[in-house]
């Protein structure tokens, strides 16, 4: 099942399932120690008291919900088009790769400049993606 264009969009999905417990499991007990109530909250800036590393965490669950949206259209056309192939299976592969490292690099350590220096392959990745998509269509 390794060698399916799916199963790397599986892995992102558990990733970012993984995320959301580490979101909560952090948040939850950081917001009942800062006095929040959650019935109460009118805006996103009131939970700015909680501690960084855990804003980091939520942070990093949003960012699984942005650029991997890409990635999620671009394998799923690749499955229906017929466009998968090995070479972009393990391009799909390293883009998981890739955001695991970024959640893990945001959510324990925040370097930015290593941080974005992954954003931006991971990004490469996915114009990599698109790329052989296209020339797919293309060529057919």
């Amino acid at each position: 099942m390794t060698d399916s264009i799916l199963t790397p969009a599986l892995a992102l999905i558990c990733w970012t399932l993984v995320m959301w417990m580490w979101m909560y499991a952090t948040r939850i007990p950081a917001m009942q120690k800062a006095g929040i109530n959650p019935a109460k909250l009118q805006e996103k800036s009131e939970m700015d008291v909680l501690p960084k590393e855990v804003r980091r965490i939520a942070d990093n669950y949003n960012h699984l919900h942005e650029q991997p949206v890409i990635f999620y259209a671009l394998i799923f056309y690749a499955a229906l088009a017929g466009s998968a192939s090995v070479v972009m299976i393990y391009a799909a592969w390293a883009y998981v790769a890739l955001r695991i490292a970024h959640s893990l690099i945001q959510a324990l350590w925040n370097f930015i400049p290593v941080r974005f220096t992954v954003f931006m392959l991971s990004s490469l990745t996915l114009l990599f993606i698109t790329a052989i998509n296209v020339g797919y269509l293309l060529g057919s």
